[in-house]
């Protein structure tokens, strides 16, 4: 428990360290489609990019969020994917996120019974690791931007 307490902290403390504005905020919808093809969608603010690439089974479509941002002073840029209704139908056969233009400082997913992070960077799942559920994932990275 002491483990998660400290992972929540330093949630809170990076969730306070990203407040954004409205014009650095997108929210997208996109259909996640199962067949065991590997499908990608991504979303971009500015120079910076989220890529979810992913493969599931069972099913029909179902409607996710992509939400990306950037912090005011630019120095974080974060991504989420996830499913509006909580627990997903399908299953996930592979899934990995990368952001581009930013080094990868966070990574977590939640699947409906637990929030672990059992993920190799670039976010993916590792063999054996991954109960093939997936909710949400969430993914924080550092930009590179020069000192002055």
């Amino acid at each position: 428990m002491q483990l998660f307490g400290k992972m929540s902290l330093l949630l809170l403390g990076l969730s306070v360290s990203l407040c954004v504005s409205a014009e650095q905020t997108k929210v997208v919808e996109f259909n996640v489609k199962p067949g065991g093809v590997v499908h990608t969608f991504s979303e971009r603010i500015s120079e910076y990019e989220c890529i979810f690439t992913y493969a599931s089974q069972g099913g029909t479509n179902e409607q996710w969020l992509m939400s990306v941002g950037l912090s005011e002073d630019d120095q974080m840029f974060s991504c989420s994917v996830w499913r509006p209704q909580g627990k997903s139908y399908l299953f996930f056969t592979q899934f990995k996120a990368e952001l581009k233009g930013a080094k990868i400082e966070y990574a977590n997913a939640f699947t409906p019974a637990v929030i672990h992070s059992p993920f190799l960077i670039p976010v993916t799942q590792r063999d054996g690791k991954f109960s093939a559920q997936l909710s949400k994932l969430t993914v924080i990275g550092r930009t590179r931007h020069d000192e002055l």
